[in-house]
This record gives C-alpha cells, structure tokens and sequence, in this order.
C-alpha cells in the first residue's frame, strides 16, 4: 500500500492540470495519466507478490504441513494442501536417500520458473511505464 501511495504522489500535478484544461474527463485523466504514472509502482508490486506466492513455504509448513492427503489406488499418495517449496523440502528430507537428488533437481526447475515468470511480468509491465 506504501507502495501504491508513493506512486500516486509521484504523478506531477502540472501534468493533471494540463489534462483538466484540455478537456479531459475524470476517467480519461486515470487512464491516460494516472495509471501509466504510477506502473512502475504497479511493476514492483507485481513482482513482489508473484515471487513470494511462489516461495509460499512458511505458511503452508505451519498450517497444514501438506495435509490432508489423498490415496491413489496405486498406494501413492497425494498431498492436497502441497506447495512446490514444501513439496521439495519434503523430496529432500524424505527417507530415501536418492530423492535428495531428486530434490534440487526441483529446485532448480523451480527457480527457473519464478525467474522465467518475473522476468516476463517485468517485461509486459515496464513496457507500459511512462519515463518522466
């Protein structure tokens, strides 16, 4: 929220005023003016929040710890309440020894996917940002 107000203190007022006086509505003068202003406000915001929904460990640790789980027919099980951070630090510290290998195999697939994603959503959002 910090964020958001900071961003929206940012916009120059001159510019605001320029648009009243050229005829703009209130929702022309958001459109055209306020939101392009404050994207890269938008920008990091996005990026934070789509980064730590990924890392989501904590929470679901302290919760749940990945329970209630559901029995395949096979016998394999299948944690419904599993995030990917814990689902690889439960692969890790599992009894098998050779998951471990298995374990950062994930994590590196892991990585490059929240590195993938933000780097795209940083890509689309500052396209839109306005230099002032």
């Amino acid at each position: 929220m910090i964020i958001y107000i900071a961003g929206l203190q940012n916009v120059p007022g001159d510019i605001i005023e320029a648009a009243r006086i050229d005829g703009a509505t209130s929702m022309q003068t958001l459109f055209k003016v306020t939101i392009p202003n404050v994207m890269s406000s938008f920008t990091i915001c996005m990026f934070l929040s789509l980064t730590n929904g990924f890392k989501l460990f904590d929470q679901n640790l302290a919760l749940t710890g990945g329970q209630p789980f559901i029995i395949q027919p096979g016998g394999t099980t299948i944690k419904t309440t599993e995030m990917l951070a814990l689902n690889i630090y439960n692969t890790f510290y599992s009894s098998n020894t050779t998951s471990q290998g298995v374990a950062q195999a994930k994590a590196v697939v892991f990585f490059i996917l929240v590195a993938g994603l933000g780097l795209l959503q940083l890509s689309y959002t500052r396209k839109r940002e306005v230099q002032q």
